[in-house]
């Protein structure tokens, strides 16, 4: 098989979710958001009323919980128990404070890189995140970090309605000792403080044709 991978990471609320879906879009590829799984297990873990601290009892959740991925056209799902969990709880103000917890949890993160790495079984993939480059698909080349000014993202973040601190969910996901959130090697910075979705979009896909990718299916 001749799948391959496109690695987007960066830090919250830098745009990479809605350039990668963009771009995903562009190449008719399948778009995968890997935020979304651990967003996922969260929500299972605080709708169960434990704290994503205590260790023992997350990973005896684990165990009595079915993870499994598929996509809804070319879009990424993720169920627990044959359950998708909805959208709006996925980003509710708890799973927000929460889910940088949960994504330290090593048993967790193996679980979840398992699946992300599946998808190459059936497609090629656009994959967001923060861990994708370094971590899940380090030896793809086609790599790019999305960021912005701290400015720029917490306006972003109060557009969503969202209000957890950018900079405490900064420092621990790139303070946290299993997959931080780091610029993987051979990825290029993408500064998106001042781009449009179009400019951003575009300045994706001169960085991948200067990565080397090639591609047939540009809509």
């Amino acid at each position: 098989m001749n799948h391959f991978a496109i690695a987007i990471d960066g830090p919250a609320a830098s745009g990479k979710s809605t350039l990668a879906k963009k771009l995903a879009e562009k190449l008719g590829l399948v778009m995968v958001n890997s935020g979304a799984m651990y967003r996922a297990a969260t929500w299972k873990i605080l709708s169960e009323g434990i704290s994503p601290s205590d260790t023992a009892a997350v990973l005896a959740l684990l165990d009595r919980t079915t993870f499994s991925c598929g996509r809804d056209g070319m879009l990424s799902t993720i169920a627990l128990n044959g359950n998708v969990p909805p959208d709006d709880a996925l980003r509710s103000p708890e799973v927000n404070a929460n889910v940088s917890l949960t994504a330290a949890i090593p048993e967790i993160r193996t679980l979840l890189v398992d699946l992300q790495r599946g998808y190459l079984d059936h497609s090629s993939v656009v994959m967001e995140g923060r861990d994708i480059g370094s971590v899940v698909f380090p030896d793809t080349p086609y790599k790019i970090y999305v960021d912005a000014s701290e400015e720029v993202r917490e306006a972003r973040r109060r557009a969503m309605g969202e209000t957890d601190s950018l900079a405490k969910r900064d420092a621990a996901d790139s303070q946290r000792k299993t997959a931080p959130l780091v610029v993987a090697e051979g990825a290029v910075v993408l500064d998106n403080s001042d781009h449009t979705v179009e400019s951003g979009l575009a300045a994706m896909l001169e960085i991948l044709r200067k990565q080397g990718l090639a591609w047939e299916n540009e809509k």
